[in-house]
């Protein structure tokens, strides 16, 4: 298997920058105002130098580079480009896995034939992107999703890596990395592995994996223990697959405790997975909410719609209910992976109570939701970058 990943640079902050011409080279921070009670979303390269980064409060952002410009997010904005930049991916693999709104994997292994080899498929994509979205991306390619992603940190930003394919140069190249570089490695977990002198991936590649499972648990040690040898058996979706559900999800850079952080977070991939279903005429019947923490324990809770949906507030009332059960206010806990997809798609809308005057109130009160829904998405594609 051949699969690339591709992470926009500083995504939003490249598209206020790109709209902004005067902010080009300057430290744009995209969240909440430097004075306000919120979250620094994302922050451009510039703003990165002075220690900022997202999810850190604004404030602290504001502390360390007082001379940052401070902008609200647009998502309307920053979704239009998305969809020409995954409009960009399909022109490359018909698989694409989009992972968020400014991050995707592609299995390019039926099609790089087409394109030479895959430096020369992954530098056209890069060009392709930076021409129709004015942004510039980072690419990995690597035989499989975890290393592809390590894959596409290397060379950051407007940079392609192309990682190892044999298994022994992949164990030397993975040998020398810190361990919060594999996936189910958080803040928590690394300090429990140092504690114990793993530090490296060499370190876990050369552990008793009995000792790995004392102090881990069996299931994270196994996978930790297989990602630091560059092993990745999670499946690639399917087009099949893609039809079965839709989904959206985030990794923090750090281990997240604030409650408040995670559920905008969660707020806004209901948002990106609304208009990506409504691309089809289809309906939900189920939603799903994923919270992964440093131990790479993954919670995975649903709940079926009383009628089948497909706007954004059904979506988002079903999320912040599992949600609020999961993770109750006053609750501490660490997250390193949310996620909110909906699945158990159907082709119509369905009314369980039909009577003699008409639609149920609740399959109107659906329609309401369905038409503000469709009016938003059209306001949004109308309004200018």
């Amino acid at each position: 298997m051949t699969v690339l990943h591709v992470d926009m640079d500083a995504f939003f902050a490249s598209v206020e920058q790109r709209d902004h011409p005067e902010w080009r080279g300057k430290p744009i921070i995209v969240g909440a105002g430097p004075h306000e009670r919120g979250v620094v979303s994302t922050c451009s390269y510039e703003a990165r130098r002075y220690g900022v980064h997202s999810a850190m409060p604004s404030r602290t952002a504001y502390a360390l580079c007082p001379n940052g410009i401070f902008v609200p997010p647009r998502m309307h904005a920053y979704q239009e480009v998305s969809d020409i930049a995954f409009e960009v991916f399909s022109h490359y693999s018909p698989f694409v896995e989009g992972v968020s709104v400014d991050e995707a994997f592609l299995d390019v292994t039926g099609t790089v034939h087409l394109f030479g080899d895959m430096r020369t498929l992954a530098e056209r994509l890069r060009a392709e992107i930076k021409e129709k979205c004015g942004v510039t991306c980072s690419v990995g390619l690597a035989p499989n999703r975890l290393l592809a992603k390590i894959a596409s940190e290397q060379n950051k930003p407007d940079g392609l890596f192309i990682m190892p394919f044999e298994p022994d140069a992949i164990r030397a190249f993975l040998a020398p990395q810190p361990v919060k570089i594999l996936w189910g490695v958080g803040k928590k977990t690394a300090d429990v592995l140092a504690h114990y002198g793993y530090r490296t991936c060499a370190d876990l590649q050369n552990a008793d994996p009995r000792f790995l499972e004392r102090i881990l648990g069996s299931a994270a040690a196994e996978s930790i223990r297989n990602h630091a040898f560059g092993i990745d058996n999670s499946p690639f979706p399917s087009e099949e697959a893609e039809e079965k559900s839709v989904s959206r999800e985030h990794t923090f850079d750090e281990d997240e405790s604030d409650r408040e952080t995670v559920r905008q977070t969660l707020l806004r991939l209901v948002e990106e997975v609304g208009r990506r279903f409504r691309r089809e005429e289809r309906w939900a019947r189920t939603g799903k909410l994923k919270l992964r923490d440093a131990a790479f324990n993954t919670i995975t809770r649903q709940a079926r719609f009383e009628l089948p949906a497909r706007d954004d507030i059904t979506f988002r009332h079903l999320m912040l209910d599992l949600f609020d059960k999961e993770w109750p206010p006053g609750r501490r806990r660490l997250v390193r992976l949310v996620g909110f997809g909906v699945t158990d798609i159907t082709d119509s809308p369905e009314d369980p109570q039909p009577s003699l005057f008409g639609p149920s109130p609740l399959a109107e009160q659906m329609k309401k939701r369905e038409r503000l829904s469709a009016a938003l998405d059209a306001l949004a594609q109308r309004r200018p970058r």
